[in-house]
Protein backbone atom coordinates (compact mmCIF):
# COMPACT_ATOMS: atom_id res chain seq x y z
CA UNK A 1 0.00 0.00 0.00
CA UNK A 2 2.84 2.34 0.69
CA UNK A 3 6.49 2.65 0.31
CA UNK A 4 9.33 4.54 2.37
CA UNK A 5 12.42 5.69 0.90
CA UNK A 6 15.71 6.27 2.17
CA UNK A 7 17.75 7.67 -0.64
CA UNK A 8 21.48 6.28 0.00
CA UNK A 9 22.92 8.47 -1.67
CA UNK A 10 21.57 11.50 0.55
CA UNK A 11 22.97 12.24 4.17
CA UNK A 12 20.59 9.61 6.01
CA UNK A 13 17.29 10.83 8.06
CA UNK A 14 17.38 10.76 11.64
CA UNK A 15 13.70 8.67 12.15
CA UNK A 16 12.16 9.83 8.63
CA UNK A 17 12.05 8.80 5.25
CA UNK A 18 13.24 11.14 2.25
CA UNK A 19 10.17 10.07 0.53
CA UNK A 20 7.15 8.06 0.93
CA UNK A 21 5.56 6.25 -2.30
CA UNK A 22 1.31 5.78 -2.80
CA UNK A 23 0.03 2.96 -4.34
CA UNK A 24 -2.69 4.56 -6.79
CA UNK A 25 -6.32 3.72 -5.63
CA UNK A 26 -5.42 4.25 -1.94
CA UNK A 27 -7.78 6.36 -0.04
CA UNK A 28 -5.89 9.29 1.33
CA UNK A 29 -7.12 11.89 4.10
CA UNK A 30 -4.98 15.52 4.12
CA UNK A 31 -5.93 16.84 7.72
CA UNK A 32 -5.75 20.72 8.80
CA UNK A 33 -3.38 21.52 11.15
CA UNK A 34 -3.64 20.13 14.57
CA UNK A 35 -3.50 22.65 17.00
CA UNK A 36 -2.78 22.90 20.58
CA UNK A 37 -6.23 23.45 22.27
CA UNK A 38 -8.51 21.67 24.40
CA UNK A 39 -12.14 20.78 24.12
CA UNK A 40 -13.29 24.44 25.05
CA UNK A 41 -10.88 25.70 22.60
CA UNK A 42 -8.58 26.82 24.99
CA UNK A 43 -4.98 26.35 24.86
CA UNK A 44 -3.38 24.25 26.36
CA UNK A 45 0.54 24.78 27.71
CA UNK A 46 0.95 28.50 27.39
CA UNK A 47 4.23 29.26 26.36
CA UNK A 48 5.55 26.05 27.17
CA UNK A 49 6.48 24.39 23.04
CA UNK A 50 6.84 20.96 24.40
CA UNK A 51 3.62 20.22 26.42
CA UNK A 52 1.57 22.41 23.39
CA UNK A 53 3.51 19.41 20.97
CA UNK A 54 2.33 16.79 23.30
CA UNK A 55 -1.48 18.23 23.15
CA UNK A 56 -1.20 18.89 19.65
CA UNK A 57 -0.09 15.04 18.76
CA UNK A 58 -3.17 13.89 20.89
CA UNK A 59 -5.53 15.80 18.65
CA UNK A 60 -3.74 14.85 15.64
CA UNK A 61 -4.51 11.29 16.79
CA UNK A 62 -7.89 11.83 17.41
CA UNK A 63 -8.55 13.61 14.35
CA UNK A 64 -6.94 10.67 12.36
CA UNK A 65 -8.87 8.48 14.00
CA UNK A 66 -12.56 10.60 13.08
CA UNK A 67 -11.15 9.46 9.52
CA UNK A 68 -10.29 5.74 10.30
CA UNK A 69 -6.50 5.96 10.50
CA UNK A 70 -3.87 6.68 12.63
CA UNK A 71 -0.17 8.08 13.73
CA UNK A 72 1.23 5.42 12.07
CA UNK A 73 -0.56 5.84 8.48
CA UNK A 74 0.73 9.01 8.51
CA UNK A 75 2.63 9.33 4.73
CA UNK A 76 3.98 13.36 5.26
CA UNK A 77 3.78 16.04 8.10
CA UNK A 78 4.91 19.63 8.30
CA UNK A 79 5.82 20.65 12.34
CA UNK A 80 5.34 24.68 12.72
CA UNK A 81 6.83 25.86 15.86
CA UNK A 82 7.39 29.68 16.87
CA UNK A 83 10.57 30.19 17.66
CA UNK A 84 13.97 30.77 15.32
CA UNK A 85 15.91 28.77 18.39
CA UNK A 86 17.11 25.11 16.68
CA UNK A 87 17.14 24.05 20.87
CA UNK A 88 13.24 24.69 20.71
CA UNK A 89 13.23 22.91 17.17
CA UNK A 90 15.08 20.38 18.49
CA UNK A 91 12.82 19.60 21.84
CA UNK A 92 9.49 19.96 20.06
CA UNK A 93 11.27 17.20 17.28
CA UNK A 94 12.00 15.32 19.98
CA UNK A 95 8.14 14.86 21.64
CA UNK A 96 7.20 14.11 17.62
CA UNK A 97 9.76 11.44 17.60
CA UNK A 98 8.78 9.59 21.07
CA UNK A 99 5.20 9.32 19.59
CA UNK A 100 3.77 6.92 17.82
CA UNK A 101 3.68 9.50 14.50
CA UNK A 102 7.49 8.09 14.51
CA UNK A 103 6.34 4.38 14.15
CA UNK A 104 6.89 4.07 10.03
CA UNK A 105 9.56 6.50 9.06
CA UNK A 106 7.48 9.84 6.81
CA UNK A 107 8.35 12.71 4.93
CA UNK A 108 8.62 15.47 7.46
CA UNK A 109 9.73 19.03 7.12
CA UNK A 110 9.92 20.95 10.62
CA UNK A 111 9.88 24.86 10.29
CA UNK A 112 10.32 27.82 12.19
CA UNK A 113 7.74 30.19 11.94
CA UNK A 114 7.37 34.07 13.20
CA UNK A 115 3.56 32.96 14.54
CA UNK A 116 0.80 30.70 13.95
CA UNK A 117 -3.33 31.60 13.91
CA UNK A 118 -3.90 31.22 17.85
CA UNK A 119 -3.03 33.71 20.38
CA UNK A 120 -0.38 31.94 22.53
CA UNK A 121 0.04 28.57 20.23
CA UNK A 122 3.45 27.71 19.67
CA UNK A 123 3.23 24.35 17.61
CA UNK A 124 1.55 22.83 14.84
CA UNK A 125 1.14 19.76 12.32
CA UNK A 126 -0.41 19.15 9.68
CA UNK A 127 -0.26 15.39 7.93
CA UNK A 128 -1.44 13.76 5.30
CA UNK A 129 -2.33 9.71 5.84
CA UNK A 130 -3.31 6.66 3.95
CA UNK A 131 -6.66 5.85 5.41
CA UNK A 132 -6.91 1.58 5.53
CA UNK A 133 -9.21 -0.35 3.69
CA UNK A 134 -9.44 -2.06 7.49
CA UNK A 135 -11.25 -0.29 9.68
CA UNK A 136 -9.03 1.57 12.63
CA UNK A 137 -10.58 1.69 16.06
CA UNK A 138 -12.26 4.64 17.15
CA UNK A 139 -15.42 6.50 16.09
CA UNK A 140 -15.96 7.82 12.43
CA UNK A 141 -15.94 11.62 12.23
CA UNK A 142 -19.11 13.53 11.01
CA UNK A 143 -18.95 14.07 7.26
CA UNK A 144 -20.05 17.24 6.27
CA UNK A 145 -20.60 18.04 2.66
CA UNK A 146 -21.56 21.53 0.57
Amino acid sequence: MLERVTVPTLFPPPTYSHATVVEAGTKLAFLAGAVPLDAEGKVVGAGDAVRQAEQVLANLGEQLRAVGSDLGHVVASDVYVVSSEPSVLAAVWEVVEASALSTGPHSSTLIGVACLGYTGQLVEITVTAVVPEEAVSGEPGEVVRP
